[in-house]
């Protein structure tokens, strides 16, 4: 697997970020199946030559995002497409909508808004 993970250690984004955000996409095209085991967070720190700590707090994101989900002794696994991680996005989303409402913005600034943020979090 660590040939699909490459890290830069010269961006400006943390390890943990990079490798989480290198396994969810991989989760999400289907690189990694539903189902397949990941590795140990030791055994793959030792693999990428990063410290467990970092490698942990990468695994506890996914699985927070319901990307991989942790059966105990029995490993860590690539978890059931998008449920949980569409869950929490479309109650982020009605979250806002709800808040900018409030706050008295129209549907078109709202709209506008969000379009930024994702704009800024996609690097479109």
């Amino acid at each position: 697997m660590t040939e699909m993970i490459v890290l830069d250690p010269d961006s400006g984004i943390a390890p943990y970020e990079q490798l989480r955000a290198r396994i969810a996409e991989l989760a999400r095209s289907g690189a990694l199946p539903v189902g397949h085991r990941l590795p140990t967070v030791r055994g793959f720190a030792e693999e990428l030559g990063l410290a467990a700590n970092t490698v942990a707090k990468a695994y506890r994101a996914l699985e927070a995002d319901g990307v991989i989900e942790t059966r105990g002794r029995n490993g860590t696994f690539v978890a059931a497409a998008g449920g949980a991680a569409e869950q929490r996005a479309a109650t982020a989303a009605q979250s806002y909508a709800e808040t900018a409402e409030r706050l008295g913005l129209t549907r078109e600034q709202a709209l506008s808004l969000a379009q930024d943020a994702l704009r800024a979090a996609y690097g479109d």
